[in-house]
């Protein structure tokens, strides 16, 4: 008999149930502000915009950008294979990602809201043979709905924060009954199996992560030249993934690093590009001159800041500076993957507030891959150390680089505990490699 549902998560559903007509003013003003895409709205209520593939589908759950960074070399593995792929994510910058990342004949829709309604359509729609979610992606309503179907149901790259893990634990009827829901965990530390499993997670593993399996962000080689020659020799550092507040951060900071570089250059990338005049106007406020990339305008020697207002061109922006300062961590934002930053050759400082990568940033902190700074001031500090001294920020990003290329393999391992699921089979026996992690 099925187990009875806990009474919070009754409570849950029928609180989103009685929610979901808002869901249409919700979506009305995230698109004001460039977060929802109009002509996609019915996805988020369960409604697809495209039809279901024939034959056997994945379904691969990402939030963001950085969740659907460390699952395109999955996909790219099980679309080579002929598996059919359908991924889903929250936003607009990952969906736009995914347009231009993901192999052909990968299908891209927008996660429904967590609500019975939303949910059940979706999963009536797509009716996938392998259900994936990545990361931290634990939603009641899904995972309850995902309960009561035989589809196999896996949290790849699982982590859980210690404050995430106590709050669970808080409700130990609700949380068992949610996280028994996944058929299979591939946590991305011991850490965060040792969580998964004191909240009654059936069956987990210790892959490791993700994230360093990602492929080197593309940048088009004659481009850079070009930003390259147009910089000339200014000393040149990268404001990356900034979120509001983080922009005046990195603006004041150049103000102080130009007293000693004073031809330096900023280039200052917003995490979410929509923001472009906003911060165009925080820049002219401050007499600095400013260029944008989405509208083609040059360096010139009276720009001060290079906006990077486009999608996808991470990899251009982090080999055009040599010291990058990653945003997201001055805020409730969680921080963003170090790795592509690493990848491409650029010296790391970063704020504290890392939960959505602290396992990756802790080995480059303890390893000295990249620096932690707990203020404005310290971050100038910084900067200033990396600038003034290059050769020890090409050593700081050398280390950061040897730390992602051992740390590579997750991807292949993750596979192997996959490989029974996407042949459509329910694993039933401990394998070598789980009992080896002590499961």
């Amino acid at each position: 008999m099925a187990e009875r549902r806990p009474f919070l998560i009754s409570a849950y559903r029928g609180f989103a149930w009685s929610l979901t007509p808002l869901f249409n003013l919700l979506f009305m003003l995230r698109s004001r502000s460039g977060k929802e895409l109009p002509a996609r709205k019915g996805e988020r209520f369960g409604t697809a915009g495209i039809a279901r593939p024939e034959g056997r589908l994945v379904w691969i759950h990402a939030a963001s950008v950085g969740e659907t960074v460390s699952v395109l070399p999955l996909i790219s593995r099980l679309a080579a294979s002929d598996t059919k792929v359908l991924l889903t994510t929250v936003t607009v910058t990952a969906a736009e990602l995914a347009r231009q990342r993901v192999p052909d004949g990968v299908l891209h829709q927008f996660v429904p809201y967590d609500a019975p309604g939303p949910v059940t359509r979706f999963l009536a729609h797509w009716s996938p043979d392998l259900a994936i979610v990545v990361e931290s992606e634990i939603w009641p309503c899904l995972f309850d709905e995902m309960r009561r179907r035989a589809t196999p149901f896996v949290l790849l790259n699982g982590r859980l924060s210690d404050k995430s893990h106590r709050t669970w634990a808080r409700l130990p009827g609700a949380s068992r009954y949610v996280f028994q829901c996944l058929d299979l965990v591939l946590a991305q530390s011991d850490a965060d199996t040792r969580r998964f499993r004191r909240l009654g997670c059936k069956r987990v593993a210790t892959p490791g992560n993700l994230k360093f399996d990602a492929a080197e962000p593309l940048a088009d080689d004659a481009e850079l030249a070009r930003l390259k020659a147009q910089a000339g020799d200014r000393p040149v550092w990268l404001a990356a993934l900034t979120h509001p507040g983080e922009d005046e951060i990195a603006l004041g900071a150049f103000e102080r690093l130009r007293r000693t570089f004073p031809d330096l250059l900023l280039v200052l990338v917003p995490r979410h590009p929509v923001r472009a005049d906003e911060i165009t106007e925080l820049v002219r406020a401050r007499h600095l001159g400013v260029a944008r990339r989405s509208l083609g305008e040059a360096i010139s020697p009276s720009i001060d800041v290079y906006l990077g207002d486009t999608l996808g061109e991470m990899g251009l922006y982090y080999k055009l500076a040599p010291v990058t300062f990653l945003g997201g961590s001055f805020n409730d934002a969680g921080g963003h993957n170090p790795v592509e930053a690493a990848l491409c050759g650029s010296a790391l400082v970063t704020g504290p507030r890392v939960s959505n990568a602290r396992a990756v940033y802790k080995e480059f902190w303890i390893n000295k891959g990249a620096v932690r700074v707990e203020t404005a001031d310290a971050l100038c500090e910084q900067l200033h150390q990396l600038l003034s001294e290059p050769e020890k920020a090409r050593r700081q990003a050398a280390r950061a680089r040897t730390l992602v290329d051992a740390g590579r393999g997750a991807l292949d391992k993750s596979l192997e505990y996959l490989e029974p699921y996407l042949g459509g089979k329910s694993p039933e026996v401990t394998s070598e490699a789980e009992r080896e992690d002590g499961a």
